[in-house]
Order: structure tokens, then sequence, then C-alpha cells
């Protein structure tokens, strides 16, 4: 099943709640209205009633009786709503109002001592007409005479005309207020939801060629500065990697170049013309010697790729890095007094890890700053411990300082400070990628740092009670 888009639930849930709102908004309008009505038609009724009590009070004798009729008559002179019928003892109408058109429903017995006091008010129609009505029981003041009961009604057609058209008015009104607010929230849903727009069409037109565009943050609502944060972020790293995979096929086919070609120079140069044995055999020794780095090329990429899929999973075993640092000061030696440089130990310390691998990265480290190291000067490599539990191992050479731009990329692959990028004839220039997988493959750390015309390389291993 189709998930329903943001917007149109958005819509749908501002749409219901201003929907829901209206109603109920439009519900207490008609009903304070429709309260305001009865309320000035009790103020009527009540008085009235009270002019009847008033009156009725008066009577002392029958003969009191006969006046109330005209002083009724008088007192609803210009009240032409107003309807009054007053029935006496045993059902006898003592008033009625020439308008009072509800004087033929019945009129419980006034003699009955069960009957309220007071009844409504009520809404009773007549034919095409509407009334609300009071009665009242209200005492004479003859003595043994029962009360009397009177009905005071008040006509509401003009009540009921006025409502009837302000409900229409009023429902009108607010179905057409639940229309707008749905096409307002699709709207408003539609601009907010622009931003998330504007990333899904940039993300659409991103290629190889086009990872330097971004999002322009400043033109972000808060609640999605996170989101646009995070893709640029995404943008910048997957630029970085194309650049650096770029670079990688491009030192590759460089790096091979140059071997390929050696190869393919000295057999054309050997083909020329008929040699002897041992003119073949040295051509045959120059070129295992370039078959031989090209094994160690494809060997080293292969470990890398090894490394960058997780597929690299040292031995845990306790290793002395003192004693592995000896035995490769014994490896190098006949090379580091052949360029006049000094080999230095200075402390020891005990990691788990694969003896190899570590043996490998200490060796690539060495021969790397036996290389760089000018005569009469030292390679020293430091071990000790940190308050931390971590093993750290610095192996520091002098030489020119490397500029800081390019120390970020020191273990980047084929990567060389040399500008011209040419080989010396020496290494492959992935040692320190193998180095940085190795230390990576251990969880520990590995930095570059260059200052006061030395360069050092440091490495922390995790203690060895965690491994």
């Amino acid at each position: 099943m189709q998930t329903k888009s943001v917007t149109f639930r958005l819509t749908l849930f501002f749409s219901t709640v201003s929907t829901a709102v209206l109603l109920a908004v439009g519900y207490l309008v008609g009903s304070l209205v429709e309260s305001h009505f009865i309320e000035q038609d009790m103020h009527e009724l009540d008085g009235k009633t009270e002019l009847v009590r008033t009156i009725l009070a008066k009577v002392s004798y029958r003969s009191d009786l006969d006046p109330i009729p005209q002083l009724l008559q008088d007192a609803l002179v210009g009240h032409p709503g107003i309807s009054i019928r007053i029935v006496g003892p045993e059902g006898r109408t003592l008033f009625a109002s020439s308008d009072a058109v509800f004087l033929d429903a019945p009129m419980e017995d006034a003699s009955r001592t069960n009957v309220p006091d007071r009844r409504g008010p009520v809404v009773r129609e007549r034919g095409a007409h509407a009334f609300r009505e009071l009665e009242t029981m209200l005492p004479l003041g003859i003595a043994g005479i029962p009360p009397t009961r009177v009905l005071v009604a008040v006509n509401i057609d003009h009540q009921r005309d006025f409502m009837s058209a302000f409900g229409r008015i009023l429902w009108l009104s607010i179905a057409a207020g639940i229309l707008l607010t749905g096409v307002l929230a699709w709207i408003a849903a539609r601009r907010g939801l622009e931003p998330i727009r504007r990333i899904a069409a940039l993300a659409q037109n991103i290629s190889a060629s086009r990872l330097g565009e971004r999002l322009a943050i400043e033109t972000v609502p808060p609640e999605l500065f996170d989101l646009a944060s995070a893709f640029n972020a995404m943008l910048a790293r997957l630029e970085d990697s194309f650049r650096r995979l770029s670079e990688f096929s491009s030192d590759i086919a460089h790096e091979l170049r140059t071997p390929v070609g050696n190869l393919v120079t000295e057999t054309e140069v050997a083909l020329s013309r008929a040699r002897s044995a041992d003119e073949y055999r040295e051509v045959l020794y120059s070129n295992l010697e370039e078959y031989s780095r090209l094994s160690r090329m494809i060997g080293d990429m292969l470990f890398l790729a090894k490394a960058d899929n997780g597929l690299i999973v040292p031995q845990r075993e306790h290793v002395d890095l003192g004693a592995e640092t000896q035995e490769l000061f014994a490896f190098y030696e006949a090379f580091a007094e052949d360029k006049g440089v000094r080999l230095i130990l200075d402390g020891a310390g005990t990691i788990l890890g694969d003896k190899l691998m570590i043996r490998r990265a200490l060796s690539n480290l060495l021969s790397n700053a036996l290389r760089y190291t000018s005569r009469g000067n030292a390679v020293k490599v430091s071990i000790g411990a940190l308050e931390s539990g971590e093993t750290r191992l610095q192996i520091e050479n002098p030489g020119e300082p490397i500029e800081p731009q390019h120390l970020s990329r020191l273990f980047d692959r084929f990567y060389r400070v040399d500008a011209s990028r040419q080989k010396t004839g020496e290494g492959t220039g992935l040692g320190l990628p193998i180095t940085k997988s190795i230390v990576d493959a251990h969880r520990g750390t590995i930095m570059a740092s260059s200052e006061n015309r030395a360069t050092c390389i440091e490495i922390r291993f995790p203690a060895a009670a965690s491994g």
C-alpha cells in the first residue's frame, strides 16, 4: 500500500482540526444567539406575569374581578406579541387577550393540588405561528378561592425566521471556511516542504561532475537545518571520495606505466638484433626486477582492498614492540650504515596484536624515515605507556618540514609530498596507507607532525587488557 504524501497528511490534519474548531464555534455562536433570545423572552414573560400578580393581589371580592380584563388590556397596549390568559376556579376563563391563539390548548384544573406553581417556558406551535409560553399559579385575595392559573406567551415567529436565516449564513460561512482552510493548509504545507523539494531536486542533479554543489543553509528553516547540514556534509564526503578515487586511478595508471614501459622498452631493445645468451639473461633479470615491483604493488593494493572491506582480522598475541624494533634495526643496519644514519631505540612496551602486521607497519615507517634522513643524523624510535593505558610508539627523523596541507594527506594512497609526483625508484607509494590500515585494524590511531626541522609519526595502540 502506497504511503500518503506528507503534504496530503498535513493538509488533512489542518483541515480536520479547523473543521472541528469551526463547527464548535458555529454551534457555540448559534447557542449563544438562541440563549439571548430566550433571555429576552423570559424578561418579557416574567414582567407580564408580575403585572398580573400585582393586579390579582388587589382582588378582595368577586366584584373586583370585573375590571381585570380592562386593566390587562391596557397593559398590553404596545406589546402586540404578548398574549395572556387567566383561568379561574373550575376552569372558567377570567381573561384572554384578543390574539391569544393558544386559548384552545387544554388547561389543567386549577383546583388540583398536585399541579406545579410554575411550568415552562415551553415552545408551542399553533398553525404557522410559534410561541414561547410560561404558565404560573397566582393566588387571589379572596379567601377560600383556590389560585388562578395564568398563561403568558410571546410570539417568536421573528426569532425563528432570524435563526433560520442566521443558521444558513453561519453554516455556509463555516463550510466556506473549511474549504478555504483546506486550500490554505495545502498551500502552507507545499511552501513549508519547499526546502525538502529543493534538497530532492539537488540530489537528482548530483553526478560525479557536480559534487561541488551545496544547499544554501541560510535559506533553510531552522527545523531543516540539521538535515541540510547533514546533506551538505554527505556531499562533501562524496566529493572528497570521488576526488581520492580519481587521483587513485590516475596514480595507479602512473605507477603501472613506468614498470610496464621499462619492460616494453627493454624487450624491444633486446629484440632489435641478435644477442648472446648472457645479454638475454641480463634482460630477463632486469625484467624480473620490474615484475617483482609490479607484484609487490598488486599485493599492497590487494591488502588495502581487504582492509577497506574489513577482511583483515589481526591475530591477538602479545607483541614486544622493543624486541620487534631491535630486529628491524638489525635488518636495516647495513642500509643505515651506508647512508651514515644512526638508529636509536628508547623505551619498551607490549601490546596485543598481530606480530607480522605490526612488524610490517614498523618496517614501512623505518624504511621511510631512513630514506628521508640525511647523513650524520639519527632515526629515533620511542616507546612508552600513557596515563590512559595506551601504548605510544613514535618514529622521528630530522629533515625538511612537511607543509600542513601535505600532512593531512600523508596516508593517502600513492600520495607523495613531492609536487612532481615522480618516482624515485624506491617504494610504491603505498607504505604509509598500508601502515594506517594495519593500525586501524588494531583499533589504534596514527598521526603525523612536522616541526623544528623534524618529522614524527606517532602510533597509539589500545591498552593490552582491552585488546
